[in-house]
């Protein structure tokens, strides 16, 4: 899945084939805007905000978990980069990497304790995404619950990489 701040995409499929592509109006600037998400954030609002997104997230609902889950996107991109507390972001040490429940659990705790401004100070976290990365962090989590997966990989990679890879046969691990 690809999560933004507008919409996240979902591709379903084994090895090199698909089976389902689809994109639903789950992004983190609208959560961020409608529950207040870009400041301090009490319990019960991060309760409301999940609540609201697990509802917009219904099209994953009872699908079987499946063998592995990579996410890409600006959102699980800065988690990464956040974990690895990334002084000055380095794709290759992103590409690949494991993140568990535990850790984008940790995130939300941390985020929502501060306001946006502050939240820039966080190494690893681009400026530009302080405000909604709270949002995106908790749509994260909510894919993952409701795919039934404690863990997901990383990709640093997209489109234009796969599209070289196709074309040239080169490795863009």
């Amino acid at each position: 899945f690809d999560t933004g701040g507008g919409s996240t995409q979902f591709t379903f499929g084994s090895g090199p084939r698909v089976d389902e592509r689809f994109s639903v109006e789950v992004g983190a600037v609208k959560y961020t805007e409608q529950f207040g998400l870009d400041g301090i954030v009490s319990s019960e609002r991060l309760d409301d905000a999940l609540t609201a997104i697990a509802g917009d997230l219904s099209s994953i609902d009872d699908r079987t978990s499946p063998d592995a889950l990579v996410a890409m996107g600006g959102a699980v991109t800065n988690i990464t980069a956040v974990s690895h507390d990334m002084a000055v972001y380095d794709p290759d040490v992103v590409q690949g990497t494991v993140l568990d429940l535990t850790e984008i659990n940790r995130q939300i705790d941390l985020y929502r304790s501060m306001e946006a401004d502050a939240r820039r100070s966080i190494a690893g976290l681009q400026p530009k995404r302080a405000d909604v990365i709270l949002a995106g962090a908790c749509i994260v989590r909510t894919i993952m619950e409701k795919l039934q997966k404690d863990s997901l990989t990383v990709s640093d990679r997209g489109l234009r990489h796969g599209l070289i890879r196709e074309r040239f046969g080169t490795s863009t691990a």
